[in-house]
């Protein structure tokens, strides 16, 4: 029969054991994180790293960051963007220790946080040579812009009806939402919700599936505004998406996109027409027609004051030909010394009017003058 023999034998063998196996080694490990416990005051952080098949973990270890190593997850959290919570994959370097009461754990040492920064600009750069190689898009050489059919679709001069993709009663919907609802002109906006989630795995397929329920619909959008908030680079993996990028760029209405700070660009941003924030795509719109409005007005004024002009020309015009006929009166000439002959009551203006012997009256400023024509004869005086 085995000898019986205490727990703390056996553990301590344990503990020889694993201390001789992995005692001053460290290993670089890639896995997502869970149970996170952070204790700001301590300075500690007690976690487990977990490894899935589906949904179904097959590996769990716990963790812990000591003192000495906490400065690392405040450090990922500064260059990622990214909050240290459960649920996110990190890489990281670790040492095997164990205890004899809490058993075997992981004691991280730092946290690789460019690794995940590369990763996703390696991933990016993929998806935007695929998107160029497939003819979605044509790169604007030093530029980092990109030409999409979308766009380059012309813009209406007013926006009315507008196709809102974006996670509800969200920071950035609630932005968005209000700086066009709230306008200061007082323009009204048909505000249509296409509601997804905007981050996660199934993200992009639900933008994707939202915007095709757009196009399969009746109603014909001004525009599309895709938007959401702030947030890690990490955050905006869907918008980096290959599927959602094409559909983007290939989209037969215009999108706007207010994705992320300012600092955020992805490529669905690249694919579309880009505004920093939900608050700068609501502004863009309003703003938009303001524009349009003052061009209008504009016009009037200048319509009216082409119009006022040839209202003025033609009144001077008037007055012209009023002085000219004014000039030519009777009234006018016999006041300048001139006189008027008349025969049987007309104006005489050719000679050949009047005979030898006739009667004809001879009007002055103030006399008329009776007379009969005695002789005619040729004017060869020069008067001059």
């Amino acid at each position: 029969m085995q000898q019986t023999q205490k727990l703390s034998q056996l553990v301590n063998e344990i503990d020889v054991v694993i201390r001789n196996r992995f005692i001053g080694q460290v290993f670089s490990i890639k896995a997502e994180i869970t149970d996170v416990k952070k204790q700001p005051d301590k300075r500690w952080c007690f976690l487990k790293f977990i490894e899935k098949d589906g949904n179904t973990i097959t590996t769990e270890v716990g963790a812990v960051f000591w003192s000495n190593a906490y400065h690392s997850i405040e450090s990922f959290e500064r260059h990622t963007q990214q909050k240290f919570v459960s649920g996110i994959e990190i890489t990281c370097m670790v040492k095997v220790i164990f205890h004899k009461r809490f058993g075997i754990r992981l004691e991280v040492q730092d946290i690789d946080y460019a690794y995940e920064i590369g990763k996703l600009e390696f991933e990016r750069k993929k998806t935007l040579e695929r998107l160029v190689t497939e003819g979605i898009a044509v790169e604007v050489p030093s530029t980092g812009r990109y030409f999409t059919r979308n766009n380059q679709l012309p813009l209406p001069q007013v926006f009315q009806k507008i196709a809102l993709v974006a996670s509800v009663n969200t920071d950035g919907y609630r932005d968005f939402k209000k700086v066009v609802e709230q306008n200061k002109y007082g323009y009204s906006f048909s505000i249509v919700d296409f509601a997804t989630q905007v981050q996660g795995d199934n993200a992009a397929q639900q933008m994707i599936a939202q915007l095709e329920k757009i196009t399969a619909g009746k109603e014909i959008y001004d525009v599309v505004v895709i938007v959401r908030g702030g947030g890690s680079d990490t955050d905006f993996k869907s918008f980096d998406d290959f599927e959602l990028a094409k559909c983007v760029g290939m989209f037969p209405m215009p999108v706007l996109t207010g994705i992320g700070h300012d600092r955020n660009t992805s490529i669905t941003d690249l694919m579309a027409r880009q505004h920093k924030t939900p608050t700068e795509v609501g502004t863009y719109i309003v703003d938009s027609n303001w524009d349009f409005e003052d061009k209008i007005n504009q016009l009037k004024d200048r319509v009216a004051n082409s119009a006022e002009r040839s209202l003025e020309n033609a009144r001077n015009t008037l007055d012209y030909y009023k002085r000219i006929v004014a000039s030519a009166s009777p009234e006018t000439i016999l006041n300048r010394g001139f006189a008027m002959i008349m025969h049987k009551g007309k104006i005489i203006t050719d000679p050949a009017q009047i005979n030898e012997h006739e009667e004809i009256e001879t009007y002055l400023k103030d006399e008329i003058i009776l007379s009969t024509v005695n002789q005619k004869k040729k004017n060869g005086n020069d008067l001059r």
